[in-house]
C-alpha cells in the first residue's frame, strides 16, 4: 500500500464545464444585445427621452432585453458564486453570502424588468 501523495478534497458539485460554458453563452448573448441596442440607438433622430424610450418600445426589443437581463443575472451569479466558493472557507459565512447574492441579483433583475415593462 502506497502512503505518498495526499487525498484530494473535492468541494462543490462539479460545476466546471457547465458553468464555463454558461459564462461564454451569456457573454455572447450580452454582446449581441449590446450591438442591437447600439444599432437601434444610432438610428437617425434627435437624441432625447422619446428616442431612448422608442428604442425599447417594440415587443421584440423588450423580449431581447428581458433575455439579456436574465443572462446578466446568471452570468453574475456564476462569477460571484465562484468567488465565494474559492475565497470564503467558513461554510456558514459562504452560505450567507451566497443567499445575499441571490437575493440581491433577483432584486436587481426584478427591478430592471419592472422598469422595462413600464416603458
Amino acid at each position: 500500500m502506497s502512503t505518498f501523495g495526499s487525498k484530494r478534497l473535492v468541494v462543490g458539485a462539479h460545476y466546471g464545464l457547465r458553468d464555463w460554458l454558461a459564462q461564454r453563452v451569456t457573454a455572447v448573448l450580452m454582446a449581441l444585445f449590446t450591438i442591437a441596442v447600439l444599432v437601434r440607438f444610432l438610428m437617425p433622430g434627435e437624441l432625447g427621452y422619446d428616442h431612448w424610450a422608442g428604442v425599447f418600445a417594440p415587443q421584440w426589443m423588450k423580449v431581447l432585453t428581458f433575455v439579456a437581463i436574465v443572462a446578466l443575472a446568471y452570468h453574475a451569479w456564476v462569477g460571484v458564486r465562484d468567488i465565494w466558493m474559492d475565497y470564503v472557507k467558513p461554510v456558514g459565512i459562504r452560505l450567507a453570502l451566497q443567499v445575499f447574492s441571490i437575493v440581491w441579483l433577483l432584486g436587481c433583475a426584478g427591478w430592471a424588468i419592472q422598469v422595462l415593462w413600464r416603458l
